[in-house]
């Protein structure tokens, strides 16, 4: 099982809770373990691939002297209204509370309460049993 960093991308995705990464056919590795045959829109991400990124020490948007910038205001925008989710919320709770405190966070939030699963931000379904959550 990965580590909490390697499931945290830069922008506060958690890529544990990505249908990419919970997917069993073309299983996404998340977006700090990008390989090139990986799906081009991960590959190419204006996130990840940052040049401000690369100078943060943290590996994360919030350090950023651009913070929050455009492109990740587009993104938590689209996450806000289509997945219920923030990524400017997870970043500034990583920052406030650090990643072990936000990935205990996480882990209860998008838990399966029928079975323990994870629960896809993505899909609104877990991919162990298939449960929505009420």
């Amino acid at each position: 099982m990965p580590d909490a960093l390697e499931l945290m991308a830069p922008c506060g995705m958690n890529c544990g809770i990505c249908m990419a990464y919970l997917r069993d056919k073309k299983k996404c590795p998340g977006c700090r373990k990008l390989d090139p045959t990986a799906a081009v829109s991960c590959v190419r991400c204006i996130i990840r691939n940052c040049e401000a990124l690369k100078a943060c020490q943290s590996g994360f948007c919030y350090e950023c002297a651009k913070y929050p910038c455009l492109r990740l205001r587009q993104l938590d925008k689209r996450y806000r209204t289509k997945y219920m989710m923030s990524m400017l919320e997870n970043l500034e709770y990583i920052r406030e509370h650090g990643l072990s405190a936000f990935v205990e966070k996480e882990r209860e939030r998008w838990r399966c309460r029928k079975c323990g699963g994870v629960i896809s931000c993505h899909r609104g379904y877990c991919f162990t049993c298939g449960e929505r959550p009420a």
